[in-house]
């Protein structure tokens, strides 16, 4: 029996997949349930599982986009298995076997091309290429001539390119690969945010004195009773959530004429992955304490990583935060996150030289960045806002901990 297997949909919105790689080959016996293929939606990439066991006849090429319920590949899910050697081992043979057989014409093209050989016709040109290089200005003793006895053909003369400094003998080689929907995806985004909002960004500085202090104080108890880490980011989440409740209007989305206000904070994490930029949603993060951030950014994080982040994971967030400064990004402005209003973009901690109490003094500050959408945030509300966070961020223990920082952290 052949089982057409079809692209299942990831995801409500997507209509089509581009296959990103094959785990498998033509002919490879694969058993129920066993990845074959990762396939690239504009949202994540996914394992595409076998529907059944027995050879699989692929029906698609690495880079083809596939239409969401399109057959990919075949199943003859009569075919016996392969008896005592491993699936795969019999077309690996084959290939071997065939191999010396396609190397075999280049052998003989390289002994019909006598170009180390230097003859009187060595690097000079017919009157045809003559006359183009002359038109580009280029040597005839800066070719390698590939017509016969290594003269300069009129395609030589044509492919040339005019020297642009003095040769170092290093390689000038390039390459040319296409981009991933994923990546295409995220490029698409990124100009449509640009072009379709009235972007703007404004900055300030945080004194993260009181934040290393209390770090410095209590991480390890933290990490010996939650086994986690504790970081910046469940800092800066528990500051964007309550400066989002102080100023509802940086929590919220325009939909046409209509403007859409949410009383939940959903907070994407802008995250590095294998397949590009992800950026997963942490739900309620106004509900969850320090220990409950540390690991739902830790949870995302490495199924981002791991190529396991589903689509739903990645959707419907009300505001993002994006930390450049693990890179070591000083100040940036970062580019919202359509249909969201409001990026915060957290950047690398220097010692710097800063005022307090008329004194001039060493501390460690980090820039931050609000980048927002003029056409639903007014200026109070963004400047008001960054400042709220900057207030929270340099007095966490009264501000973000209610004075009591064990019971804030479950110590």
């Amino acid at each position: 029996m052949i089982l057409e297997m079809k692209v299942p949909s990831p995801g409500e919105s997507i209509k089509e997949v581009e296959i990103a790689t094959w785990l498998v080959k033509d002919g490879d016996y694969v058993e129920k349930d066993q990845a074959i293929a990762e396939v690239d939606s504009d949202k994540a990439t996914l394992e595409l599982p076998a529907e059944a066991s027995g050879i699989i006849t692929l029906k698609a090429e690495e880079g083809d986009a596939v239409a969401v319920g399109a057959v990919v590949c075949l199943i003859d899910t009569s075919a016996a298995k392969p008896a005592g050697a491993p699936e795969a081992s019999e077309p690996k043979a084959e290939v071997k076997a065939e191999a010396p057989k396609a190397e075999a014409p280049k052998k003989e093209e390289v002994k019909a091309a006598p170009v180390a050989e230097k003859t009187y016709a060595t690097q000079a040109p017919s009157p045809a290429a003559r006359k183009i290089l002359d038109e580009k200005n280029i040597q005839p003793t800066d070719i390698v001539g590939t017509g016969k006895g290594g003269r300069i053909t009129k395609d030589d003369a044509v492919n040339a390119v005019p020297s642009m400094g003095t040769p170092t003998g290093g390689t000038r080689g390039s390459e040319r690969t296409k981009l991933s929907m994923l990546r295409r995806k995220v490029a698409e985004r990124l100009v449509a945010a640009k072009n379709e909002t009235a972007m703007l960004t404004t900055f300030n500085e945080v004194d993260m004195t009181a934040i290393y202090a209390l770090r410095a104080e209590y991480k390890d108890a933290f990490k010996d009773k939650h086994g986690l880490g504790l970081g910046f980011m469940s800092f800066f989440t528990k500051a964007v959530t309550r400066a989002l409740q102080l100023f509802p209007d940086v929590n919220s989305m325009i939909d046409g004429q209509e403007k859409i206000s949410y009383d939940f904070c959903d907070i994407s994490v802008a995250v590095s992955g294998p397949k590009g930029l992800m950026v997963p949603v942490m739900r309620n993060a106004e509900t969850l304490s320090f220990r409950g951030v540390e690991a739902e950014i830790k949870r995302l994080a490495l199924r981002a990583r791991d190529g396991q982040i589903t689509v739903d994971e990645m959707t419907g967030g009300t505001f993002t935060i994006s930390n450049g400064g693990v890179f070591g990004s000083m100040l940036s402005t970062p580019i919202i996150n359509p249909p969201q209003s409001g990026i915060l973009g957290m950047h690398n901690v220097v010692d710097r030289a800063i005022v307090k109490n008329g004194q001039i003094v060493i501390a460690p500050v980090m820039y931050v960045a609000l980048s927002y959408d003029h056409r639903i945030i007014d200026g109070r509300e963004s400047v008001g806002f960054l400042v709220a966070v900057k207030e929270a961020l340099e007095n966490p223990a009264e501000i973000l901990m209610g004075g009591n920082v064990k019971k804030a952290l479950e110590l």
